[in-house]
């Protein structure tokens, strides 16, 4: 049985496929330790909304998984989660960059987990910041191989 985080190291090695959801949207895991994470995604009008900006789902996928996964990796073996609250500022429009989001675990508790998140654009503007309430869950979990 592996962690989350070891099942995520061998997804930025190569060694695993990324998730169905990272490549359908595009964003890609740039750097995870416990508690942490980084992803980047590039913005093109494929993900802009009538008004001809990013939709807001978007600026919300990225964020949650940026969140999701700083927080699984701070799972022991046979861990796993779900995400029970997901807010979000949307602060700037986007239209074509690369966003950069980063999470960090605020709280980690026996059962709750806090979780915060800012977006940014390539040129390092705050475009959105985000926070989820995240629920360990006990169960015999095995990351997917």
């Amino acid at each position: 049985m592996k962690t989350f985080l070891e099942f995520t190291q061998k997804i930025m090695r190569g060694e695993t496929p990324s998730p169905p959801i990272s490549h359908l949207l595009g964003f890609v895991i740039k750097a995870i330790e416990p508690g942490h994470a980084i992803f980047e995604m590039e913005i093109d009008e494929r993900h802009h909304n009538p008004m001809g900006t990013l939709h807001g789902g978007i600026y919300c996928d990225l964020a949650d998984a940026a969140m999701g996964y700083a927080y699984a990796a701070t799972l022991g073996e046979g861990e796993s989660f779900t995400t029970v609250e997901l807010k979000i500022h949307f602060l700037r429009a986007v239209r074509q960059t690369t966003l950069t989001a980063e999470a960090t675990v605020v709280k980690a508790g026996s059962t709750l987990g806090y979780v915060e998140c800012d977006v940014k654009d390539q040129s390092g503007q705050l475009v959105a910041r985000a926070a989820s309430t995240c629920m360990k869950l006990r169960q015999n979990h095995h990351p997917a191989e």
